[in-house]
């Protein structure tokens, strides 16, 4: 799955790779896998990208806005970013990048997210 990931991120920076394509390989079942809790220990490559099912929810803590700390709740972490509503599941893109040395909080789609000052390893999600 992996390997599939990795060569659709590629073809998608690209533009080679349209949302067509991507419904294809979801439809199939090739691309997008469970979400897991948070991105601790797979943010180690800045500019990796995965493709993450996930249910939108109000349960966990998250650091930041926009970016946010690897060990931030990524089911929160969607729902604040408003990419997935609270309680419905979706397909996210999630890319890691440069980790920031100040992570501002906020509130936004009722969840609160927090400050953090610099944290090693960051991702942001996108909806597709």
């Amino acid at each position: 799955m992996k390997v599939i990931q990795e060569l659709a991120a590629y073809f998608e920076r690209r533009g080679m790779l349209t949302r067509t394509h991507i419904d294809r390989l979801l439809r199939k079942g090739f691309l997008a896998i469970e979400a897991p809790s948070t991105m601790v220990g797979l943010c180690d490559e800045v500019g990796q990208t995965y493709y993450f099912r996930i249910r939108g929810d109000d349960v966990g803590t998250v650091w930041g806005t926009d970016v946010y700390t690897a060990d931030s709740s990524l089911s929160a972490a969607v729902l604040h970013a408003g990419v997935v509503p609270a309680g419905e599941t979706q397909v996210v893109r999630v890319t890691v990048v440069e980790p920031l040395q100040q992570y501002v909080g906020s509130v936004q789609n009722g969840v609160s997210s927090h400050n953090f000052g610099a944290y090693g390893t960051a991702y942001r999600i996108d909806a597709l």
